[in-house]
């Protein structure tokens, strides 16, 4: 999350005590905001990104602990880091786990190069209470889909990344496609 550096200080205590809010546990339990990951080889590989996120100098602003959380299951705890750089690992891959890389910036222009300086781009959201310039943000960051005050996708839309974020499209008109098969006819003329 790319945060203009006058309101990060306000936006990470923000986020920290949202993620150290959430409700951990048992996705079939009333109450519960978020279950375990998928697999002990992805919890492994989350819990190993916070760790060398840590030792690169990112600074964890979340408090809760592996050892707050239900013992059965692979659970991770929400995890947000302040004084992230572009450069670390943590803000060049894909976790796919709940952690948050907040990185401060001066103008927009220097936002813009730092998202599009990734390997990535399957989505990105922009909040503003300027519509027109969320909308002309949209025209210059690469990513296959983009927010403007929203974030998620219209499953009557097409969904899908550009650059290492994947092929194709799935969803919407455009996500039908791979399943036709087209025939082109010649018939010359007499």
């Amino acid at each position: 999350m790319f945060v203009p550096w006058t309101r990060y200080a306000e936006v990470t205590d923000a986020l920290a005590a949202m993620a150290d809010g959430i409700t951990v546990g048992d996705p079939a339990a009333a109450g519960t905001e978020m279950g375990p990951l998928v697999s002990a080889r992805q919890q492994e590989r989350v819990l190993g990104y916070i760790a060398r996120g840590r030792a690169e100098g990112a600074r964890q602003v979340t408090t809760r602990k592996a050892d707050d959380l239900p013992a059965h299951g692979w659970f991770v705890p929400p995890t947000v880091f302040a004084d992230v750089t572009n450069d670390m690992t943590i803000a060049r891959e894909e976790i796919f786990g709940p952690v948050l890389c907040v990185i401060g910036y001066e103008t927009v222009d220097e936002a813009v190069t730092m998202a599009n300086d990734s390997e990535f781009g399957l989505s990105g959201s922009v909040f503003t209470t300027d519509i027109e310039a969320g909308l002309a943000l949209s025209d210059r960051i690469q990513s296959g889909t983009f927010g403007v005050n929203a974030f998620g996708n219209d499953i009557t839309a097409p969904f899908g990344g550009v650059k290492g974020s994947g092929l194709g499209r799935e969803m919407g008109p455009e996500g039908l496609e791979e399943y036709v098969e087209y025939q082109s006819v010649l018939v010359p003329s007499a």
